[in-house]
């Protein structure tokens, strides 16, 4: 569901909101990082950006602890023209598993490590074990040092294999 711009400072909320204001319900912090249009173009960035929130068709890569590599929103023509929605679509990448659901994997906040009964019951530390700990972020010395591991002729041809490993979670959890 698409909602009005929100302060910046929002990114660091987690808790719970009471019934009757605006937003009302718990608020849990799933994922950090960052996002870039991704497009094959040669469009601005900006402009690419504007360009596909307004068709309804919004490529971008994430750079998150959770959710990584290339998706799209794509706006759908049900509903209330005023509230548009939205799904968020996961693209065939070197980041894509299809035995793997992130959000059945990935339960608990990546600021707290608590649920969302945690956060709603208001406890300061999670009743459970986390699980599904974020995995290490690919960087270009990790690439290099890859490439020279397993004899790669080049980083590039190595970044494909150091994507697929890092992109393995620790505990591994199939889905029902």
């Amino acid at each position: 569901m698409q909602v009005e711009d929100h302060p910046i400072d929002y990114n660091k909320f987690e808790g719970t909101i009471p019934k009757g204001e605006y937003g009302g319900g718990t608020v849990m912090l799933w994922d950090v990082g960052w996002y870039e249009r991704d497009g094959d173009d040669d469009v601005e960035t900006m402009e690419g950006l504007r360009s596909g929130f307004e068709k309804g068709n919004l490529k971008i890569a994430l750079h998150g602890k959770r959710l990584r590599g290339s998706w799209v929103l794509v706006r759908t023509r049900t509903g209330d023209p005023e509230k548009p929605q939205w799904l968020l679509i996961k693209h065939r990448d070197a980041y894509a598993r299809s035995d793997l659901d992130p959000v059945v994997e990935h339960i608990t906040s990546i600021k707290s490590g608590r649920t969302m009964d945690d956060i709603a019951a208001g406890r300061k530390r999670a009743s459970t074990p986390t699980r599904g700990a974020p995995v290490k972020p690919v960087t270009k010395t990790r690439m290099k040092s890859a490439a020279k591991k397993k004899g790669a002729s080049d980083t590039e041809s190595a970044s494909v294999r150091v994507v697929r490993e890092a992109s393995k979670p620790t505990t591994p959890r199939r889905r029902s």
